[in-house]
């Protein structure tokens, strides 16, 4: 059974880099705080040298966090912009690739910051009115702020 389902057009495509050193989330969700977007799909590669991803426990309602920190290719980074307390706000999954070629992935959390080189595609949605946007709330049964 589908929760929540909400139809959207697709709206422009910004493509672009964001800045040596630059926080991943935190550069996304201004970019679409300056450019009006309140949904969207984004997609990132690059590479960055530090850098937060963590898990859900599903049983205790909490992330656990993994620092990182040496050179990692962004092999996927892609995610969702929906509102959070009426803010764009980016849900973003990352698998990095080390320099053994081993892969680890998992959440991206704020705090990324050492970009070597990011590059993004964000599909910006639209919906017919305000009433159609997506915004994250609590939900009690899983402790997450969800759609």
């Amino acid at each position: 059974m589908i929760k929540v389902s909400k139809a959207f057009k697709a709206d422009t495509v910004h493509m672009g880099r964001l800045e040596k050193g630059a926080d991943i989330i935190q550069s996304l969700e201004r970019f679409c705080l300056e450019n009006n977007i309140k949904a969207g799909w984004v997609n990132v590669i690059g590479a960055l040298e530090k850098g937060t991803i963590s898990y859900y426990d599903q049983q205790a309602h909490m992330y656990h966090h993994q620092p990182l920190s040496g050179e990692y290719e962004i092999v996927s980074c892609s995610g969702n912009i929906s509102l959070k307390e009426g803010k764009p706000f980016a849900h973003l999954h990352i698998v990095l690739s080390d320099t053994d070629y081993q892969t680890v992935g998992g959440h991206l959390w704020p705090g990324t910051t050492a970009i070597f080189a990011a590059e993004f595609v964000l599909f910006a949605l639209n919906g017919q009115a305000d009433s159609d946007l997506l915004e994250r709330c609590p939900d009690v049964q899983t402790g997450l702020a969800l759609w």
